[in-house]
């Protein structure tokens, strides 16, 4: 097993460890935590696969912003009532269940789906020739602009209803 293998075998069972101990978690204030932490092994890991502003974007907002909201959400709320009831009830044998039936379909998905895709226009070296961010930017609004603009009307929409709803508590 080569170098790079064992630091993305890291990565993706660090990455997935901290993703059940932030559903697992009682007290949300560890689960925002934990969060943290995952977003900082999904920065390394594109800095691994040699996207440095995605990996820094990754630090700046997720890991910065954020997390700084979920944090005041979570303080904010009367959370101690939530505590005391218990989580899983009767639901579980149901849950398990359609967990099962969502596993498999994704394992038959999986194994349709070929592992090495056609390489596109964009190789390394045409990157590193660039820069990354010179490329992104060109990819971003140029072939993905639709997508880009719908992701931020979604935003500001999402933007204006938190400012309406507090507006309202306040009043």
């Amino acid at each position: 097993m080569s170098l790079q293998q064992m630091f993305f075998m890291y990565f993706a069972i660090a990455m997935t460890g901290l993703s059940l101990l932030i559903v697992t978690r009682k007290n949300p204030v560890h689960s925002v935590l934990m969060m943290l932490l995952l977003f900082v092994h999904i920065a390394g890991l594109y800095l691994f696969l040699n996207a440095e502003f995605m990996a820094a974007i990754q630090i700046i907002v997720y890991a910065g912003a954020i997390m700084v909201l979920f944090l005041f959400v979570i303080m904010l709320l009367n959370l101690r009532s939530e505590e005391t009831v218990a989580k899983y009830q009767k639901q579980w044998p149901v849950s398990v269940g359609i967990g099962v039936v969502l596993a498999a379909s994704l394992v038959i998905i999986l194994s349709k789906i070929t592992v090495i895709p056609q390489l596109g226009e964009y190789s390394i070296e045409a990157i590193q020739a660039e820069g990354s961010l010179m490329t992104v930017g060109k990819v971003l609004y140029t072939q993905y602009l639709l997508p880009f603009e719908i992701a931020s009307i979604i935003l500001l929409v999402a933007i204006i209803g938190a400012v309406v709803l507090a507006k309202k508590r306040i009043q």
